[in-house]
């Protein structure tokens, strides 16, 4: 372990208290998160019919307010979810074309980059289904669990989920420890398992979806709060039996406000287009207006 010889133990104790501050945040948005969004877009209209002077007031250019200035001062994430209110499903099931259609534009216009639920022929059986906490993956031979903090901060808030005791399921992500890259590590901090094995085609082209989904780049998005993060295919799972759609990282669940209570909850999910690989994994925020 490290980073603990050169950072004092009340920095672990400060990292506990971040935390459970995070868990009474979460909880609160949960019970009033609906009301707040329709307080911030009904302060947006507030405030626009206070920027229209009346011939008493000061010239208008005192007062004036633009839509993008008073935008700015809200999570741009919060209107993300309020957009997508009216386009999630009441039940946590597999979106209909024109649902799937809607939310694709809606996610692609937000993020600035384009997001779709097939590429290559390929799909998942849902682009929209419950998410579960999963372990951390070995990512190279001799791995172990302090490995993956660089700092006490980290080890608090992820170390308790602990390591599987097996290999996902295209085994290491780094042949060796020199080997080891950033793109290696990132790729495990921000993996996802997906139920490849329940993608309409999989047992008939095994071969072409396994190299397909390894490390495939997906979108997910918590609709309930707009948080949002660009994560990759690391794992397949879960299994059918278990209720849940997918699963995600530590890092994954916490990006998504997801990280403490039962560690679940529902979630859109697609392939990001970049064929490139511009676009990093990690948390995403909604793109702002120039």
């Amino acid at each position: 372990m490290k980073f603990t010889s050169k950072t004092p133990h009340y920095e672990y104790l400060k990292n506990k208290w971040t935390l459970r501050h995070r868990a009474i945040q979460n909880k609160f948005w949960e019970k009033h998160g609906q009301s707040l969004k329709h307080l911030a877009l009904g302060s947006l209209g507030g405030l626009m019919l206070l920027s229209s002077p009346s011939p008493q007031q000061l010239p208008s250019h005192e007062f004036k307010v633009s839509r993008d200035d008073i935008l700015k001062g809200y999570d741009q994430n919060v209107l993300l979810a309020q957009a997508l209110s009216d386009k999630i499903p009441k039940e946590v099931r597999p979106l209909d074309s024109q649902e799937e259609r809607d939310i694709i534009n809606i996610l692609s216009r937000n993020f600035g980059f384009r997001v779709k639920s097939e590429i290559d022929n390929i799909r998942l059986n849902r682009n929209y289904g419950l998410i579960g906490g999963e372990q951390h993956l070995y990512r190279y031979p001799g791995d172990n669990l302090y490995a993956h903090a660089d700092t006490s901060s980290d080890f608090a808030k992820y170390g308790d989920a602990g390591i599987a005791p097996g290999l996902g399921a295209w085994g290491y992500f780094a042949p060796s420890k020199q080997e080891f890259s950033e793109i290696d590590k990132m790729r495990e901090r921000y993996y996802l398992a997906v139920q490849t094995f329940l993608a309409p085609g999989f047992a008939e082209n095994f071969g072409k979806f396994r190299d397909f989904f390894k490390f495939r780049k997906m979108l997910v998005v918590n609709p309930s709060t707009g948080q949002a993060v660009v994560a990759t295919v690391g794992d397949a799972g879960p299994a059918d039996w278990t209720g849940k759609h997918l699963g995600g990282s530590p890092e994954v669940m916490d990006a998504l406000g997801l990280a403490t209570g039962p560690r679940k909850g529902p979630v859109l999910y697609f392939f990001i287009d970049d064929p490139e690989d511009k676009i990093p994994l990690g948390p995403v925020k909604v793109k702002e207006e120039a």
